[in-house]
């Protein structure tokens, strides 16, 4: 009993014993294995050890990227109301409303920085109105031996062609003013000055004004300009009495859109849109037309002036005002025309410059070109004032004028002793000094002394009168005038500083009140 005792006690002991080691191991298995959770599961964000593990935050608005800026455009427009310059490629015989005209355009027109109407390129267009005359202007002109007077002939253009094909529908308004024969007119160069640094401008102001007249010569090449023999041929025809009526080649034209040309978008560049507005460079001459029309007759000093860059700005490849600005101005002089030839003065000056939805800037300017018809007789003076000239073939004129009645009076004192009147040839000369051609015909058929002595001297007080006596010329800039301005900006003036052991001495001067 004792030994059966003593081997269960030893069996409970064997068995305890294995109890405590699978104990042991399921332990040890157990927190491995904990242990090797834990390790994956580090790199995942968690508050505190043990909590509950939160969603990762939203991104703030500071940590969100930015989505990039959309780059900025600009549009290549022709706005409305801006103006093609046509010249007519060939002549053009007037004969009824509707006939065809052909020109080409004599002048570069830009969008922002961009042509996009190429010189050269094709407009088409039509007579729209001839002018119906008075009996009284027939009347008057048959007095002077014309019995076909000139008529103003109104024209409208109504499609482009550029040089690439494309087509593109017109509807035009021409400006008053314009339909002349023009030439580009450059001021006199200003005396040489010792800084060195205006001379560089005036170098450069110099180098603008040739290039521009070398880019108008160019452009009029392409048209059938008539030569020498071929415009007297016509003059000759017009001093007939019954004569055609052409228009010229190279007539120019200013038709204003009515709707505005679409030529797409372009990028506006980083570099390009910091450098608008920026200073500009000494001796730069800009190409403006004049949006506010002026006349030496009715312009007054400090009249508001405006114009528009008609082509950008540029310096190298820097881009520093684009066509459609702005420059701002006024009259600083103006003279109308008066009696005994003097003619009349007009001066202007813009003080301002806007680039399109840039900041004004301040400038100084001179009037260093201009388109004008070859008839005005415009000049400009070295500081860019205009003024109108008198042709000097008032005196040829005048001289034939006088010769005519001075040979009239002294045939008809050749033949008072012969008691009879006056040969044909007196009445002749007297005659085409007072009313051409019917004059000289009559004076021939009427054979009277104080007939032909009447009307020569009647030919020769006209002639006097309108060559020397009247009113003379205005100076007429219609709108859309092409300039050629040279700006520069405006030095600011600082009042000089005054010294500090003045300033009590000139306190205890002033007046006590």
């Amino acid at each position: 009993m004792v030994a059966t005792g003593k081997l269960w006690g030893k069996v409970e002991m064997a068995y305890a014993r294995a109890m405590c080691s699978v104990l042991l191991c399921g332990l040890c298995a157990c927190t491995l294995s904990v242990r090797n959770i834990d390790a994956q599961e580090t790199s995942m964000p968690q508050l505190t050890p043990g909590s509950e593990r939160n969603p990762l935050p939203a991104p703030t608005d500071e940590a969100r990227p930015t989505p990039p800026t959309p780059p900025q455009t600009f549009a290549l427009s022709v706005a409305k109301g801006s103006p093609l310059q046509v010249a007519l490629d060939d002549e053009v015989q007037v004969k009824k409303v509707g006939q065809p005209v052909r020109g080409r355009i004599v002048e570069p027109v830009y969008a922002f920085d961009h042509i996009v109407i190429p010189v050269g390129s094709k407009v088409i267009g039509k007579v729209t109105k001839i002018e119906s005359l008075s009996d009284g202007k027939r009347t008057l002109a048959a007095l002077n031996a014309d019995f076909t007077p000139v008529r103003k002939v109104e024209v409208g253009f109504d499609e482009l062609v550029l040089a690439d094909g494309r087509h593109f529908a017109l509807h035009t308004h021409v400006t008053p003013g314009s339909g002349q024969i023009i030439q580009l007119v450059t001021a006199a160069n200003a005396k040489e000055k010792k800084n060195t640094i205006k001379d560089m401008a005036s170098e450069k102001t110099n180098q603008a004004k040739q290039q521009a007249h070398q880019r108008w010569d160019n452009a009029m090449k392409q048209i059938k300009t008539p030569g020498k023999i071929h415009r007297i041929e016509r003059y000759g025809e017009a001093q007939s009495p019954i004569h055609r009526q052409f228009i010229p080649a190279g007539t120019v034209y200013f038709a204003e859109l009515e709707d505005a040309l679409e030529f797409g978008n372009e990028v506006m560049t980083v570099p390009m849109a910091s450098s608008i507005g920026s200073a500009l460079p000494e001796g730069s001459v800009v190409q403006a037309r004049l949006v506010t029309p002026l006349s030496s007759a009715t312009a007054h000093k400090g009249q508001n002036v405006e114009a528009v860059l008609s082509q950008p700005l540029m310096e190298g490849t820097t881009l520093i005002l684009p066509q459609g600005s702005r420059l701002k101005g006024t009259v600083k002089q103006a003279a109308p025309a008066r009696r005994m030839k003097k003619n009349g003065q007009l001066r202007i000056a813009f003080s301002e410059v806007v680039p399109p939805d840039g900041i004004e800037q301040k400038v100084v300017s001179t009037l260093e070109g201009v388109q004008a018809g070859k008839n005005a007789n415009v000049k400009l003076d070295a500081e860019g004032g205009a003024e109108a000239t008198t042709s000097k073939s008032r005196y040829l004129g005048t001289a034939v004028s006088l010769g005519l009645a001075m040979m009239s009076a002294g045939h008809g004192r050749d033949h008072d002793g012969d008691g009879g009147g006056g040969g044909g040839g007196s009445g002749a000369a007297g005659g085409v000094s007072g009313f051409k051609l019917v004059g000289m015909v009559m004076g021939a058929l009427v054979r009277s002394r104080a007939f032909g002595t009447t009307m020569g001297a009647y030919g020769a007080a006209v002639s006097v009168y309108s060559n020397f006596m009247a009113r003379g010329h205005e100076v007429e800039f219609p709108k859309n005038t092409a300039m050629q301005i040279g700006i520069g900006t405006r030095a600011a003036t600082a009042k000089p500083p005054v010294p500090e052991e003045v300033l009590p001495a000139a306190q205890s001067a002033a007046p006590s009140e």
